[in-house]
């Protein structure tokens, strides 16, 4: 039995977040394709709306522009949404990047 995701990226809950209105096709090993509607994220996860068909600790792999393919496991599901940790943190030149590319309104985007 698995003890659960071992990551190597440290819990950072306070870590600035963006909002951002994104669907993406996650790959699942045993359930295939999910849809997933990304409502925010940050250089080390991202929060989607809904409660997707895995577990904690399950991971699963998503294509994000700039970044390309990367890892995430389920960290938490409350009342309607789920929390997910990438495999490791996005460097800040390609998230900001990520957030022009995801958040069409200059206004909700990071400084530079």
């Amino acid at each position: 039995m698995s003890a659960g995701a071992q990551l190597s990226v440290t819990d950072k809950r306070r870590a600035t977040r963006h909002t951002v209105d994104y669907t993406v096709l996650a790959e699942h090993r045993q359930l295939g394709e999910l849809e997933l509607h990304i409502v925010n994220i940050s250089g080390q996860g991202f929060m989607i709306q809904g409660e997707p068909a895995i577990e904690r600790g399950e991971r699963l792999v998503i294509r994000l522009p700039v970044v390309g393919r990367i890892e995430a496991h389920l960290i938490w599901t409350h009342e309607g949404r789920a929390g997910f940790q990438f495999e490791r943190i996005i460097r800040t030149t390609d998230f900001l990047k990520l957030v022009e590319t995801l958040q069409p309104n200059p206004r909700l985007r990071p400084k530079r």
